[in-house]
């Protein structure tokens, strides 16, 4: 029998520490961080508890990992504001940004209890927040030049601060408002496409009419399913 190469060799521990990742976030979004432990996500992987804490000596080193993982992929997504020019361009960016938050729903669904509990969470999700802000305002002053948005600064500013409330909270209020089936994957289109449209509805009264109708007409159906 040949021996295994330096190189699988090498691989094997990185594989195992992507997969109890992929399997941990699938298991936080499917019941809730707080509901999900250890010993959970190594029977769910079929490896000893001892295999888990080898990679993750311990949970908050798993969720570390994970947010690691969404403020990577959020940061580069919020590039994305740069390129808006027009309403449909914002619905975009808002639905991708959405789209985000629900690959690492746990992480807003329990977001207070986790920011009670984790010190570095708490603190990068201030950054978390800093970044999403100044995404708002670029995708407002790009609005602006384009001219189907027609804001005063100070308008601007308190509008993007509930836009970043909106954006944050929104999967929460889904939650509260339907437990037993709003985070389920089946509902994730309208629930995403309905955070989309609320964001953006916060610009209705001073976009012109012809942005507000194109608005109506992307949100479409989820309109009177919101």
């Amino acid at each position: 029998m040949a021996a295994a190469s330096p190189a699988s060799t090498k691989k094997r521990p990185r594989r195992t520490a992507e997969r109890i990742l992929e399997v941990t976030l699938e298991l936080f979004n499917r019941f809730g961080e707080p509901n999900v432990s250890t010993t959970l996500i190594s029977a769910e992987l079929n490896i000893s508890p001892g295999n888990l804490y080898y990679h993750y000596p311990a949970k908050d080193e798993l969720i570390n990992s994970l947010f690691d993982r969404y403020e990577r992929a959020l940061n580069d997504l919020l590039h994305a504001a740069e390129g808006v020019r027009d309403i449909e361009d914002a619905w975009l960016f808002f639905h991708m940004l959405f789209e985000l938050i629900w690959q690492y729903r746990f992480l807003y669904r329990d977001l207070n209890d986790l920011l009670s509990k984790n010190r570095r969470l708490e603190t990068h999700f201030q950054f978390v927040l800093k970044h999403k802000a100044r995404a708002v305002k670029q995708v407002l002053q790009a609005l602006s030049v384009g001219k189907p948005l027609r804001v005063e600064r100070r308008q601007a500013e308190a509008a993007a601060n509930a836009m970043v409330v909106v954006l944050t909270y929104w999967l929460s209020y889904e939650y509260v408002r339907d437990p037993r089936n709003a985070l389920e994957p089946q509902h994730a289109a309208r629930a995403l496409a309905r955070g989309a449209y609320h964001v953006l509805c916060l610009l209705m009264p001073h976009l012109d009419a012809a942005a507000q109708e194109h608005l109506h007409t992307l949100a479409g159906e989820y309109i009177s399913a919101g």
